[in-house]
């Protein structure tokens, strides 16, 4: 369906995020009201915590060519829709990996709204303390990591155990939202994506497609423990929503989360 975020859709979903519920949707056009059914989800504050994950692919499926060149991967309108979902979310998680190899702001800068607290998890304590997503810009900012390492101050370090060589995701989402981080969007990378949603974790993933062949590269999203069986495999409610440069896939994946409580 095509999607238009209009101003008057935008404040009335900012108007959702700050706690105010929208009273009516009246007025709105067919692709206003597409835009509203894509982001309210994610802006809501009255039906519990929620944890979504996005990925920006090309039509091959990759996200980067070979020599790791991820830049323009999402067109345009795919790079408003990321900055549109970190405003609309308490915090934004990447993985150590992609904070040091893309080096991203996580802020938000293509739509108004506030910026999301900033999470990298960083179990070996690998990020150095000049990287730009920890610079003190008034916003939070968070490290997770397993080291007894100081960091910067203003940088909030939440130490955690490692389990098979790694931090549970579970033991993340939990500390975080005893922080008061409750809207929760794992942006990287796909790794990082790949272990939430094999611990049941994602209330949805969203990817965003844009029309490119890269023709090899690293893949969008590998399971560790990927089923054998298609009839086995993850298979969510799904919409498709156009915007403009990408189209976006909105999966939801309650069940799975039930399943794995």
């Amino acid at each position: 369906m095509n999607t238009e975020i209009t101003p008057k859709v935008w404040d009335q979903l900012l108007s959702m995020r700050r706690g105010t519920l929208a009273k009516t949707l009246n007025g709105f056009s067919p692709s206003e009201a597409a835009a509203w059914d894509l982001y309210s989800p994610l802006a809501r504050r009255d039906t519990g915590p929620m944890t979504v994950a996005q990925i920006g692919q090309s039509l091959d499926g990759r996200i980067a060519t070979t020599t790791g060149d991820a830049q323009d991967v999402s067109g345009p309108d795919g790079l408003a829709h990321l900055h549109r979902m970190r405003a609309l979310v308490d915090g934004v998680i990447i993985g150590v990996r992609t904070a040091i190899h893309d080096s991203p702001q996580l802020t938000v800068r293509l739509c108004e709204g506030d910026n999301p607290a900033r999470i990298v998890i960083d179990p070996t304590g690998r990020l150095p303390d000049d990287a730009r997503l920890l610079q003190d810009d008034g916003t939070r900012r968070f490290v997770v990591q397993a080291v007894d390492r100081a960091r910067a101050d203003g940088v909030e370090v939440i130490k955690l155990p490692l389990r098979d060589d790694m931090i549970d995701p579970r033991d993340i989402v939990a500390a975080l939202r005893e922080r008061g981080l409750k809207n929760l969007l794992v942006e990287g990378g796909g790794i990082t994506i790949a272990k939430f949603l094999e611990a049941g974790l994602l209330d949805r993933i969203q990817i965003a497609i844009a029309p490119l062949l890269i023709g090899d590269g690293p893949q969008s999203l590998t399971m560790p423990n990927a089923s054998d069986l298609l009839c086995n495999a993850i298979r969510p409610k799904m919409r498709a929503f156009a915007l403009g440069s990408d189209v976006v896939f909105d999966c939801s994946l309650g069940a799975l989360v039930e399943a794995r409580a």
